[in-house]
């Protein structure tokens, strides 16, 4: 598939992750692209994040196949789109959590591993307990009012996190109950 302006910020999440897939690297959307696809682009973001462990050098060979140049530090732009691909250093992990799984959209062009919709709020808060990020808690709204999630598991985590009183903000913004 062709990039062009067109070209929507999943298709080419789509793109990238099935091209490096096929390279032999496996690197999963983090950040607020997920964000983007998953509220349908309500929010939209104009990078995306993909975490790997592989070779720098090998994913700059295999981004420059899709005719991706290397901008300084770990972004790579594309004369066809506005958006920007970044390879932030791994682990894929959400505040102290690895991330072990993910999910797999597949479509036509090919598939993409990316957060899960949990795993996308859990991402999204993380912005929001450390750095009072509210932009972030907002874009957590979004997915969690168009996804069915685990709030027993990202309550978990804001535990762990310590941060009980931050997650009761995110519940209240979203309206939502927790059985007891």
């Amino acid at each position: 598939m062709k990039i062009t302006q067109k070209t929507s910020l999943k298709q080419l999440a789509v793109i990238v992750c099935d091209h490096l897939n096929k390279e032999g690297i496996e690197a999963v959307l983090s950040g607020g692209a997920v964000v983007t696809i998953y509220s349908k682009a309500l929010y939209q973001s104009y990078d995306l994040d993909f975490i790997t462990f592989a070779d720098r050098k090998k994913i700059q060979k295999a981004m420059e196949k899709l005719g991706f140049k290397k901008e300084k530090g770990r972004y790579y732009t594309h004369p066809g789109t506005k958006y920007f691909v970044e390879f932030p250093p791994g682990p894929l992990a959400i505040g102290e959590e690895i991330v072990k799984s993910w999910s797999t959209m597949k479509t036509k062009s090919g598939k993409l591993f990316l957060l899960t919709p949990t795993q996308c709020i859990m991402d999204r808060l993380c912005a929001f307990y450390h750095w009072n990020d509210y932009q972030s808690l907002e874009q957590a709204i979004l997915v969690a009012k168009k996804h069915k999630v685990t709030m027993s598991k990202i309550k978990k985590w804001s535990l762990k996190e310590e941060m009980n009183e931050k997650f009761e903000i995110f519940r209240k913004k979203l309206g939502f109950q927790l059985k007891r």
